[in-house]
């Protein structure tokens, strides 16, 4: 059968095609210069108000419902990081030129690498490629745009605009749908076993593969069919496959 009767690749996009981790680690270190020369503050205190956003970044649930543009949401995790840090010390507009520098300096290096292009570009001569990413949809969508990754895919869903994201089925499925498959034909590539693979695993695709970043663990509960280190080993697996 053509492509051992594979079809479409569906695609994570953070820390699978873009190292968003590593950009998020330079952006910190910019808000910490930002911080030490605004404030002249100890190495400690910075750490704690970058810690501080960092947690309530992580924590972050949001509802657009609520009206409220997610660069205010943010902003406003950098004013009360400072706030919980520094007390009632005035800082004017520090937390929102924190957000700015942050946010700014985080997508300039959400780059796709050339290698990765190369082979998103060589896949999509053989397999449909839709490029599936969890997140808030203005977020995602700015990832998207600065990487230019959608001119390399047929179709690209962001989670954060359906009713569900991954792991659950029902994202999975319109994924299907939006491809004209059915779930044997796809295989499932991404870095997170609680999202991509498990997501995949309960779609009911042909293969899921599980690209282990660095400091990774593994899971009993979840089992991918393959594990790689990088994403530019996908065509060995898909070699395998076949």
């Amino acid at each position: 059968m053509e492509n051992g009767g594979i079809k479409a690749i569906i695609f994570d996009l953070d820390n699978t095609l873009i190292d968003t981790s590593g950009a998020g680690v330079v952006a910190m270190q910019k808000v910490s210069e930002l911080l030490k020369s605004s404030l002249n503050l100890d190495d400690a205190s910075i750490k704690t108000i970058c810690n501080q956003f960092k947690q309530k970044l992580y924590a972050e649930v949001y509802d657009a419902a609520t009206g409220k543009p997610i660069d205010e949401i943010r902003t406003l995790h950098w004013e009360e990081s400072l706030r919980e840090t520094l007390g009632d010390r005035p800082v004017e507009t520090l937390g929102s030129d924190c957000y700015k520098l942050w946010k700014s300096s985080r997508l300039r290096l959400l780059t796709m690498s050339p290698e990765v292009r190369a082979l998103l570009k060589d896949l999509r001569t053989k397999y449909k490629l839709l490029l599936l990413t969890n997140g808030e949809a203005q977020t995602q969508r700015e990832k998207v745009e600065v990487s230019d990754c959608g001119a390399y895919f047929d179709e690209v869903v962001v989670g954060g605009e359906q009713d569900e994201q991954k792991p659950c089925a029902s994202v999975f499925r319109l994924c299907f749908e939006m491809l004209g498959v059915e779930a044997q034909d796809c295989v499932m590539v991404g870095d997170s076993l609680d999202t991509d693979v498990q997501g995949g695993l309960k779609a009911g695709v042909r293969a899921t593969v599980w690209v282990k970043c660095s400091g990774a663990t593994e899971c009993d509960a979840i089992k991918p069919h393959y594990t790689v280190s990088n994403v530019l080993e996908l065509p060995r697996v898909l070699t395998e496959m076949n």
